[in-house]
């Protein structure tokens, strides 16, 4: 506590002096690049090994590239982000007078990372951060500590404490590091500690941007090959065995096509993977026992309900499992009901398009929605009657990546964002600046009012902003007393 103490006195004290002009921001991304692309291959190592087994392809596509297109963007347009947008003037204060809104950098950010992606977590918001030209305390999970060690390394060795600052496994008490008075936090992680990192926040009055991830369905038109859309949704629920926060976590599918929606998911997964998932440099393990368990144990509490259960592989009941098509969901299962996070794969069955959309809109607004159809119409229905923290239409997941649009959820699934100029706005302080000209008469507003020429201008002002109503409507409204 002392040193977390010490490090966010020290941080909101350089955050008090000059702010970091466009040139020294972009020369911190630019060696935040190298040290990313230096360190690659050592953090692709360290969470395999965290993880019990993860591929070294997954880190470095969905973590180290991925943070790597959010900061190539943040370089390319921060000096433009950073520069005052100039704003028209009320008309009663046009002429010489100029008003513009400038971004200022909130001060000391604090970042809360989940144990899925603690790279891609870390890094994605501490760009938005360092773009902004604020400081930062990152927070990184207890579950992966070869990882943190790593990340620790990486930033340590271009940012001093008083700039970035990172707790890896250092702090007893997580609430402690959401108890300071930060200027923002950034929290990923589930709905549950989501709510008590906004209650801890709420106690300094911090703003938050929360990424919650939840239940993103995916829904298959009848328009739409069952097959393709069978591929592209195992795809994303095994990339990292489905421990990503906009993984699909549901297939709506035509009822008609629910079994030949399943053969062709099994067989995409068999694709994948034709030896199965014991090869532990192709295939993510579930990232503990705990965590493994859990899945388990969503498995048999659907099985003991009379869902029917189709492992797409032999498992050995160890923590690499492979995907699991469930049919026949009913509400009670805690599969409809939980974010499932990891390799299983309900499918539940609908009659009409709308029974779909209905399904999704009884369901709290999920962080992703994937939606499968040829037709412009019927997405675009879907679209407007649906709410989503962000959409891919006939794929899954690769709105995420592109890093010129904000990352964020909606309602349950989270708010606020932190990828390109959203983020960038979002980490700043927007402030107005008004410019009175020296000749410009603001004093014709003085009071006293309505006296001599003064009066005048006055009453003309008065009369052409707001002009009294017609008579005939009546006298005072209803409800307000004479």
């Amino acid at each position: 506590m002392t040193r977390l103490a010490e490090l966010f006195d020290r941080q909101q004290t350089a955050a008090r002096g000059q702010p970091t002009t466009a040139s020294e921001r972009v020369e911190k991304l630019r060696l935040l690049r190298r040290q990313l692309e230096r360190y690659q291959d050592v953090f692709a190592d360290a969470v395999s090994a965290d993880f019990g087994g993860r591929p070294q392809f997954e880190s470095r596509l969905i973590e180290v590239i991925g943070s790597l297109w959010v900061l190539d963007h943040a370089r390319r347009h921060v000096k433009r982000w950073m520069r005052p947008a100039r704003r028209m003037p009320q008309l009663l204060f046009a002429g010489p007078n100029t008003l513009k809104v400038t971004y200022q950098p909130k001060g000391v950010v604090g970042i809360i990372t989940p144990w899925n992606m603690p790279l891609y977590m870390s890094v994605g918001p501490l760009v938005t951060a360092l773009a902004a030209g604020n400081r930062a305390m990152i927070k990184l999970p207890d579950e992966t500590p070869r990882a943190n060690r790593v990340i620790a390394r990486l930033l340590g060795e271009i940012f001093a404490e008083d700039e970035v600052a990172v707790f890896a496994g250092d702090i007893a008490d997580p609430a402690d590091f959401t108890a300071l008075a930060f200027d923002h936090m950034i929290f990923t992680g589930s709905p549950r500690v989501g709510r008590l990192v906004m209650a801890a926040a709420a106690n300094n009055l911090v703003p938050v941007t929360l990424e919650l991830g939840g239940k993103s369905p995916a829904i298959v038109a009848p328009d739409y090959p069952v097959g393709d859309a069978a591929l592209r949704i195992t795809h994303g629920k095994v990339a990292m065995s489905g421990q990503i926060c906009v993984a699909p976590d549901y297939a709506l599918v035509p009822r008609g096509d629910i079994d030949r929606f399943s053969d062709a998911a099994r067989a995409a997964f068999q694709r994948f993977f034709p030896a199965g998932v014991e090869q532990q440099d192709a295939y993510c393990s579930m990232v503990n026992d705990h965590h493994a368990a859990r899945i388990r144990g969503l498995l048999d509490d659907a099985r003991e309900k009379g869902a029917a259960i189709r492992p797409c592989a032999p498992w050995s009941e160890g923590n690499c499992i492979p995907l699991h098509i469930v049919s026949g969901v009913t509400p009670d299962m805690r599969i409809a009901t939980e974010e499932v996070f990891g390799p299983i794969l309900p499918v539940i069955g609908y009659d009409t398009l709308d029974e779909a959309i209905q399904h999704v809109g009884n369901q709290p607004h999920p962080l992703a929605l994937y939606v499968f159809s040829k037709r412009s119409a019927v997405r675009d229905q879907v679209l407007g009657l649906t709410r989503a923290g962000g959409v891919t239409l006939n794929d899954w997941g690769w709105h995420v990546v592109n890093a010129a649009v904000p990352f964020g959820g909606v309602g349950n699934s989270g708010f606020g964002s932190y990828h390109g100029v959203e983020g960038f706005r979002e980490l700043s302080n927007a402030r107005p600046v008004f410019y009175r000209n020296p000749i410009f008469p603001t004093q014709l507003m003085y009071p006293p009012i309505n006296e001599g020429p003064r009066g005048i201008f006055q009453r003309l002002a008065m009369n052409f902003y707001s002009k009294k109503p017609d008579a005939s409507l009546g006298g005072t409204p209803y409800g307000i007393a004479e």
